[in-house]
């Protein structure tokens, strides 16, 4: 009984399944309606309208002054083609050489030089630099020996304090820094080397500023 039971309710179901298909298959409704290009729907056309051009520069006939100078190219159309000399000023705009800085017209001639009322622009400061191998040192002319403090010579003090002194191109100590410091010393030394002099650092002939280190000793002679 039982199996009566399952065969028939799988000839039912296949019964409903096949009628759904069957169904889908007669059922034809409206197809769609394809879609038109729009480039051919509408055609438009296109209109080109004229551009009004600039009226051309008319070119003066009256002459200038001889100082003035045409530079540029031609920007007006030449009606006929001429033949050259070789002597022919470039046109187009024109430039007073009165007007620039350093050249003064004469008669026609143009001359370069030193205008009056311009003074040169001021060289720039050149920085000092260390000694090296292409660099001929300055050599020591004066000499100040150091005020021993009075301090420094009854707690019995003394040594040696190492200095960076910055010497111009004249050969004369512009600064003075301490680099190894003996507190009670440094300002005597300080002092004393402010007052040396030397000869000017030559760098490929010319005089230069540099940076050298120099010693400052202390010695207590009742020692």
């Amino acid at each position: 009984m039982a199996r009566l039971f399952t065969a028939g309710s799988i000839v039912v179901h296949g019964i409903v399944i096949a009628g759904v298909f069957v169904v889908q298959l007669f059922a034809v409704g409206p197809l769609p309606m394809p879609r038109q290009p729009l480039m051919f729907e509408q055609p438009r056309f296109v209109t080109l309208n004229d551009i009004e051009l600039p009226a051309p520069v008319r070119r003066s006939t009256a002459s200038g002054p001889a100082s003035a100078v045409a530079i540029g190219a031609p920007i007006v159309e030449p009606t006929s083609v001429t033949p050259e000399t070789g002597f022919e000023p470039a046109r187009g705009r024109v430039v007073d050489v009165d007007a620039l800085i350093g050249v003064a017209g004469n008669g026609g001639t143009i001359d370069v030089g030193t205008v009056e009322g311009v003074s040169p622009p001021p060289l720039p400061a050149v920085r000092p630099v260390r000694l090296h191998h292409g660099i001929q040192p300055p050599r020591k002319t004066v000499e100040v020996a150091p005020i021993y403090p009075a301090l420094a010579r009854m707690t019995h003090v003394d040594g040696v304090v190492i200095l960076e002194a910055v010497i111009d191109a004249r050969g004369t100590v512009e600064a003075v820094r301490v680099l190894r410091s003996i507190q009670l010393l440094d300002q005597a030394a300080v002092d004393a080397v402010r007052q040396w002099r030397f000869t000017p650092a030559l760098l490929n002939g010319e005089a230069v500023p540099v940076v050298m280190t120099v010693t400052v000793k202390f010695t207590l002679q009742d020692r």
